[in-house]
């Protein structure tokens, strides 16, 4: 029995075929989506609440409080067990998610490597007192490559490559070997063309301020959301972030959140096509989910 994989960008529409497909195939869908691992996070990362789960049940959502930091490492040993847990109950794994990173982690085989305490927390220090992007600028210079796939406003993400580049004196690029399948799976990608994507990011992010995204935040700032290294950074929640702490107003902090999640989706489509194991679907189509069925079903033959 394979896994299926559903991945590509966000707002695309992969929650939705992935609750068709555990119905249809008896399956239970693991969470690959980085920010949803966080209790709290739900308006701003449009986690399926419980009636829209439709019965389909759910894996690694809700279990990291927002001031832990994530851990790739840590979510590759969680996703792996939910995994061999529904393959021994005879059901169909649905990996979920447009976390790149995470989605391999789970489907590959590969160690991460180690971290330095020291060496962090002076990363870190740096990062709070010079910014982002001049340490991205010092990536850049030791690993293009890296700097390339980080977003230099990512300051999490350059800390650890930069912590990687200086454990291992060879580039952060470095810690994504060749794929070596830990599961037979299958992966399916899900699109739209881009101009469609765009309204839908727009119109995603309006529903999430409908629906109290502000709200959220703030209570989540009293959990210690400004401490998390990892959750403070979600889209939108930065954003939020700033306005409650008066650097925007509200309308910004809006109009920057679409903008972020646009930019974030152009890097989420380059990631996974660059990976040839990935079989593309236009999420418009009207036969979406007998399409992604077959596919299901002739990878799993």
């Amino acid at each position: 029995m394979s896994v299926i994989a559903i991945v590509g960008p966000t707002a695309a529409g992969k929650s939705a075929l992935s609750i068709a497909l555990g119905h249809a195939l008896g399956g239970e869908v693991v969470n690959a989506d980085s920010m949803q691992l966080y209790r709290g996070m739900d308006i701003g990362t449009a986690k399926l609440t419980a009636a829209e789960r439709e019965g389909v049940p759910h894996h690694l959502l809700d279990i990291w409080d927002v001031t832990q930091p994530a851990s790739v490492a840590e979510y590759q040993r969680l996703a792996r067990a939910a995994i061999d847990g529904i393959l021994a109950r005879g059901r169909v794994p649905l990996l979920v998610g447009g976390s790149g990173l995470y989605v391999r982690a789970a489907l590959e085989e590969f160690e991460f490597p180690g971290t330095d305490p020291g060496l962090r927390q002076r990363l870190e220090a740096e990062l709070a007192r010079i910014g982002p992007a001049r340490l991205h600028a010092r990536l850049a210079a030791v690993d293009p490559a890296a700097a390339d796939r980080i977003l230099p406003s990512n300051g999490r993400r350059i800390v650890r490559a930069l912590e990687v580049v200086e454990l291992t004196g060879g580039p952060f690029t470095a810690e994504l070997p060749q794929p070596k399948p830990v599961y037979d799976a299958v992966q399916i990608g899900v699109d739209r063309e881009p101009a469609e994507l765009d309204e839908r990011i727009a119109l995603r992010v309006e529903r999430m301020w409908a629906a109290g995204l502000v709200d959220e935040v703030r209570q989540l700032v009293g959990l210690g959301l400004r401490e998390g290294r990892t959750a403070s950074r979600a889209l939108g929640y930065q954003q939020v972030l700033r306005f409650l702490d008066g650097e925007w107003t509200e309308q910004r902090a809006y109009a920057e959140t679409v903008r972020a999640t646009r930019r974030f989706v152009r890097r989420q489509r380059s990631w996974f096509r660059r990976d040839p194991r990935v079989h593309w679907l236009d999420a418009a189509r009207p036969d979406l989910v007998p399409a992604a069925l077959e596919l299901a079903r002739l990878g799993s033959s």
